[in-house]
């Protein structure tokens, strides 16, 4: 595999400037395309529907442990947020209140608030940019494991809260969450002209998770070659001398935290208008190991690898195990079926990743260097 992976620098060396650029032109005509290949309600599309949102959150994560080389064990926290601001803003919820913005004629005749799926997502990833922040202030004096702990007692906050959110009175018989209740019949996003969204015409739910995908992409690519983000790569490399160097070890840190947050909560508000329904039971801990085994297969720090490790997990999450290859053990007499032994199968490849491919599918190059210079002394 690391020979291959040499071959593969070597003939990417040899291609012309501008080769990247048409590489990523073409593939954005093959995302936009790519519906018209399957029905309208194709088990398939839905399954990429939903690994490219879990795509959004690996590369917001990837920002605070890939680049910036903070370990997050909570982020399903952000996920909940997300997915609460739009049950917040999205549904008859706040049933007392009576607010409507940029919403179809039938939604705006509803009680509760109802603000456009734009204004949306913008308030979760203000709200979960917020509560990183939050998160991000009790680890500014720790390393290691100690962040591991309060990044893990945050997720598991969140998640109680969630929980027994009813329990918490915001006045007016207005509760903070519904509890193991959930928030149902949350809104569609509208779009003027085009009316709202359909549960069984799948391609403007594809669509409208590609856009933010990309948006999501161009913001990391954009930040990793700023000045922000090579003060990131300073302080996971060596923080006492990023500092020494006049760096801001909490401004740096906080934005990290923040804007991988911001990633979270804008693929929970759409993954909570998706499944129509908020409930305190999809935020369980092991949804954060689930992304965060996304960044490493994918490649810690690597943003295309936080992409491939996101849709590759996503897919074999949502279509290979339960579509495809779920009655395999029964055609060889085994009275299981693989859905039962998911996470067995998950962890199976991250062992066989850090064994065959420490550094993940597509590297950093910083990391790639960093483990053939490692290498290459003990082979000689």
């Amino acid at each position: 595999m690391t020979v291959l992976a040499g071959w593969v620098t070597v003939f990417a060396g040899r291609l012309p400037a501008w080769w990247s650029r048409a590489l990523a032109a073409a593939l954005i005509v093959f995302g936009v395309l790519l519906p018209f290949g399957f029905g309208d309600a194709s088990g398939f599309m839905n399954a990429t529907i939903i690994a490219l949102a879990f795509a959004v959150m690996s590369l917001g994560l990837n920002i605070v442990v890939g680049i910036a080389g903070l370990l997050d064990l909570g982020y399903v926290a952000f996920y909940a947020i997300g997915a609460y601001a739009l049950g917040w803003f999205g549904s008859e919820f706040f049933a007392q209140l009576n607010v409507h913005v940029l919403v179809s004629p039938l939604v705006s005749r509803l009680p509760g608030i109802h603000l456009s799926f734009l204004l949306i997502l913008a308030a979760a990833a203000l709200i979960c940019a917020a509560a990183g922040v939050v998160i991000g202030l009790p680890t500014l004096r720790l390393r290691g494991d100690y962040i591991a702990i309060v990044t893990l007692a945050f997720g598991e906050i969140i998640g109680v809260i969630a929980v027994n959110g009813q329990s918490i009175s915001l006045g007016d018989g207005m509760t903070l969450t519904a509890g193991n209740l959930g928030i149902s019949a949350v809104d569609a996003p509208y779009i003027p002209g085009l009316g709202s969204f359909g549960l069984l015409d799948l391609r403007p739910w594809y669509w409208l998770i590609f856009a933010i995908g990309l948006v999501a992409l161009f913001v990391n690519l954009r930040v990793r070659d700023s000045r922000l983000g090579r003060a990131w790569v300073a302080l996971r490399e060596d923080e006492v001398a990023a500092v020494s160097m006049g760096i801001p070890l909490v401004r740096t840190k906080l934005l990290a935290y923040a804007m991988g947050a911001a990633f979270g909560g804008m693929s929970g508000a759409f993954l909570g208008t998706y499944y129509t329904e908020v409930n305190a039971g999809q935020f369980q801990f092991g949804f954060s190991i689930f992304i965060l085994a996304m960044v490493i297969i994918g490649g810690l720090g690597s943003i295309w690898g936080a992409v491939t490790g996101g849709l590759l997990l996503g897919y074999i999450n949502n279509w290979l195990i339960p579509d495809v290859l779920n009655n395999l053990p029964s055609a060889f007499g085994f009275g299981f079926q693989l859905t039962q032994v998911e996470f067995g199968i998950f962890g199976f490849l991250l062992v066989i990743t850090m064994v065959l491919r420490p550094q993940g599918l597509i590297p950093e190059r910083r990391r790639r260097l960093e483990l053939a210079a490692a290498v290459e002394p003990e082979d000689q």
